[in-house]
């Protein structure tokens, strides 16, 4: 790993981050939120969900509602390949409570170490993404990777509203 060495030397300040594809685009979700990646699998539908929640999975006893990240961002539903994961994350709702989420992406790259003078902050324009969405852009290896804000994308307090509606309507 001498090139993360070198990084590491030339940048005060460097953060891990999971890189994956959605379609033909690089994204990145910083490692501290990520708990574990798994295969796409096994998946049960819950009625009246909007079209980016592809269902539940059963983690170890516990019920993980799974986003399709293509789908949240406004692009077709993933198409669910030998390559496709299940990326873990926990994210902090402002109320201080925590919440797990299953994403669907269509494979996991690699864990790199991205200096943080190496992000520029988000375009004002031409992104195909809400720009809320987004806490940065970086060129790795002359290609840009996508920084999502994991907590904007995965708004606890709508998801919740929304898992509460569903279970009103099962009732």
């Amino acid at each position: 790993m001498a090139t993360s060495e070198k990084i590491s030397a030339n940048s005060e300040q460097e953060s891990q981050y999971l890189t994956f594809t959605l379609g033909d685009e690089l994204f990145a979700l910083a490692i501290p939120g990520i708990k574990e990646i798994i295969e796409y699998g096994q998946v049960t539908v819950v009625p009246l969900m909007p079209d980016y929640v592809r269902g539940v999975i059963n983690l170890r006893g516990a019920v993980v509602p799974v986003v399709d990240l293509a789908a949240r961002f406004g692009q077709p539903r993933s198409q669910v390949s030998r390559r496709s994961c299940t990326v873990i994350i926990e994210v902090h709702a402002s109320d201080g409570e925590r919440q797990v989420f299953g994403l669907l992406v269509d494979a996991v790259s690699a864990v790199l170490d991205i200096p943080d003078d190496a992000i520029e902050p988000p375009p004002s324009f031409g992104s195909r993404l809400r720009t809320d969405f987004i806490s940065g852009m970086a060129r790795i290896d002359g290609r840009f990777v996508i920084a999502l804000d994991v907590d904007r994308v995965l708004c606890v307090e709508d998801m919740t509203a929304l898992a509460s509606i569903s279970a009103d309507s099962a009732a």
